[in-house]
């Protein structure tokens, strides 16, 4: 389970003095806590949702950089950056877009999709097979660039 290693990658973290490793640490285990305690008992979440919780923290993190980046704040860009960085590493491999599209090409040949009226269905397949390897964004990108 994350949640273990997360306990000790933070005391490695304050024995550096790593404050922006330390940062993004504490917001995984704030994260965690959170889940844990929103479902009305302390049962340990799986690790699929683990997945999940981190990668909502990657995008809310990516958004802030976004609009921190636009208003010419490179002081507060830099710190999502770090724990975009530091939070990423928890997180599965993410693939490349060619791999992704090769995936999808397949998908779409399986399910004998041909136009994008049937992106819905091909969405929910490829979200399934893709689940933690790739963003959603770039996933509808390239959905709806191949049934075009």
């Amino acid at each position: 389970m994350i949640s273990t290693t997360i306990d000790q990658e933070i005391k490695q973290a304050m024995l550096a003095k790593d404050q922006a490793k330390l940062r993004g640490l504490r917001a995984i285990k704030a994260a965690l806590l959170l889940a844990k305690t929103e479902k009305g008992h302390a049962e340990e979440i799986n690790a699929d949702a683990e997945i999940k919780i981190l990668q909502r923290l990657v995008k809310q993190r990516k958004e802030s950089a976004t609009i921190y980046k636009e208003q010419g704040r490179e002081d507060l860009y830099n710190v999502e950056q770090e724990e975009i960085d530091v939070i990423s590493q928890f997180l599965p491999q993410q693939l490349d877009r060619a791999a992704i599209e090769q995936i999808i090409a397949k998908i779409i040949a399986e399910s004998g999709a041909t136009s994008v009226k049937e992106m819905g269905k091909i969405m929910g397949l490829a979200n399934k097979e893709l689940a933690g390897k790739a963003d959603g964004k770039l996933i509808g990108e390239i959905v709806k660039a191949q049934l075009a």
